[in-house]
């Protein structure tokens, strides 16, 4: 059973892993992936749907060329044959993680991997940020009443609303939305996580962090103002691929996994109450004692009490209350002064 919103209501991350084109275009290497996954804490793996016919055409002239950036010079229609996930893997793909109790995601780019998806029985979608636009794609996955995961790279807020509308309009109400930035790497000064709260105040639902910089930093300050899920694209050590410079290693992924749990269990609160070490440590706080002998009907003063460690004696905040004060009994230099003395 896919496990996102148990881990959002339990007040868990909830951290994807995203294989993208990182398999290198070898089954065994998606696979082998999908085992290191599952070794690291992570709760789901995600693959991506599509084929190059299905996102662009094959075309070579200017339009559809890439321009400056990770992908420099490829032809659209290059970049996702080389870069896409076999439809004859992902069944394989989904059966593994299931072996290996890891969840199964997976983006769909057209209406015939939504279709594909849901007969090898997805039981939830995410939506990539460049697909925020696609209205009727959005619509029709909507449709299949499953949790909808959307990415908002490059979104206006009218551009997110559209979304979380059609996804309303098809009666899902199953939305989580990704803070994202979709520059590749990213880097920090542009990913402008403080939306994460402000987003959760404006559209109402969970959000979460697809984190395309470097290292674990922007994962974790993104789990320490809100989000609730954390995506992050992953390779094996040596395979290089079309997204294998802005992925994690499966040893830096598993150290962020393991960031983000502690991020998330530093970042809890508000809650004033003492823990059970905290609790502990109370006796090494000051208390009023008696620093001289101090006989019955002495006044106490300043030179025969004094605040200092540890707290058996009464609060500090006394201190004034009980200086002119008469002792009402025998008090020995090296005890606490008590609220019976005030």
């Amino acid at each position: 059973m896919f496990s996102l919103y148990a881990k959002i209501n339990d007040g868990q991350p909830y951290i994807i892993a995203e294989m993208s084109a990182n398999h290198g275009g070898s089954l065994e290497n998606a696979l082998e992936i999908v085992r290191q996954v599952a070794k690291t804490g992570a709760d789901c793996l995600k693959i991506q749907t599509y084929t190059a016919d299905s996102m662009t055409i094959d075309c070579d002239n200017d339009y559809f060329r890439i321009k400056g950036g990770l992908w420099d010079g490829y032809k659209l229609y290059d970049l996702y044959t080389e870069a896409s996930t076999p439809y004859e893997w992902q069944a394989r793909i989904k059966e593994e993680c299931e072996k290996n109790g890891l969840d199964f995601l997976s983006t769909p780019f057209d209406k015939d991997a939504v279709d594909f998806l849901e007969s090898i029985g997805i039981e939830a979608y995410k939506i990539a940020s460049f697909e925020l636009v696609d209205i009727p794609l959005i619509e029709y996955v909507a449709s299949k009443g499953k949790p909808m995961i959307i990415s908002t790279g490059m979104g206006s807020l009218e551009e997110i609303q559209d979304a979380i509308d059609a996804c309303h309009r098809m009666g899902n109400e199953q939305i989580v939305l990704l803070k994202c930035c979709s520059e590749y790497p990213a880097p920090w000064a542009d990913m402008h996580l403080g939306n994460i709260p402000d987003m959760a105040k404006r559209f109402g639902v969970p959000i979460g962090l697809s984190d395309h910089s470097e290292g674990s930093m922007g994962a974790v300050v993104g789990v320490t103002l809100g989000a609730c899920v954390i995506e992050k694209h992953v390779m094996l050590e040596g395979v290089e691929s079309a997204d294998s410079k802005f992925s994690m290693t499966m040893d830096e992924f598993a150290k962020m996994v393991r960031d983000v749990k502690n991020a998330k269990l530093i970042a809890s609160g508000p809650d004033y109450n003492l823990s059970d070490g905290e609790k502990s440590s109370t006796v090494f706080r000051r208390s009023v004692f008696a620093i001289k002998d101090i006989k019955c009907g002495e006044e106490f003063s300043i030179f025969n009490t004094a605040v200092i460690r540890p707290s058996d004696g009464i609060k500090p905040k006394y201190y004034k209350k009980l200086i002119g004060k008469k002792a009402n009994r025998n008090i020995e230099a090296g005890t606490p002064i008590l609220m019976e003395d005030l």
